[in-house]
Parts: structure tokens; C-alpha cells; sequence
């Protein structure tokens, strides 16, 4: 149904589908530039940021638990004492 649809959308306007297509395109590039030393990296050695993603949602669900903190020297004095 959605390949119908499409191909008669194409038909219609194709230069507005192409236009839409090439947009689509330039972003993809632009984000695998803008990316690739990390996308490179994990090839080389396998490596990625799943560790500090990882520690920020812990983070991010010790300060629900906390219900908001507001002292930051405290905060992070017990993220040091938690996770080190």
C-alpha cells in the first residue's frame, strides 16, 4: 500500500519528491561527518559510549529518586561515593 502511494506521489511531483529525497540524503551525510571519528573508532577498536551513556541514566535516575537536588556540591559528592 505505502509503495502505491509513493509511486503515485512520484508521478504527481516528481520534482518535489526528488527534492524531498536529496534533503533526506544531505542530512544522512552531514550526520556520518559530523559523526564519523566515533564511527571510525568503534571499527578500529571496537569501542563505544555505551559506559558514560550508561552512567548519565543512572545519574539521571538517582536525581528522580532524590526528588530534584538542589546542591550540586552534594550531588556530586554522593555520585562520587556511589559509583568509585
Amino acid at each position: 500500500m505505502k509503495v502505491r502511494i509513493s509511486l503515485s506521489l512520484e508521478n504527481k511531483s516528481k520534482v518535489g519528491y526528488r527534492s524531498q529525497k536529496k534533503k533526506e540524503l544531505n542530512s544522512a551525510a552531514h550526520s556520518i561527518e559530523y559523526n564519523l571519528e566515533n564511527i571510525l573508532n568503534f571499527f578500529e577498536n571496537r569501542s563505544t559510549n555505551a559506559n558514560r551513556e550508561s552512567f548519565n541514566s543512572k545519574i539521571k535516575l538517582f536525581r528522580a529518586n532524590m526528588m530534584g537536588v538542589t546542591d550540586v556540591s552534594f550531588l556530586l559528592f554522593i555520585l562520587k561515593n556511589l559509583f568509585t
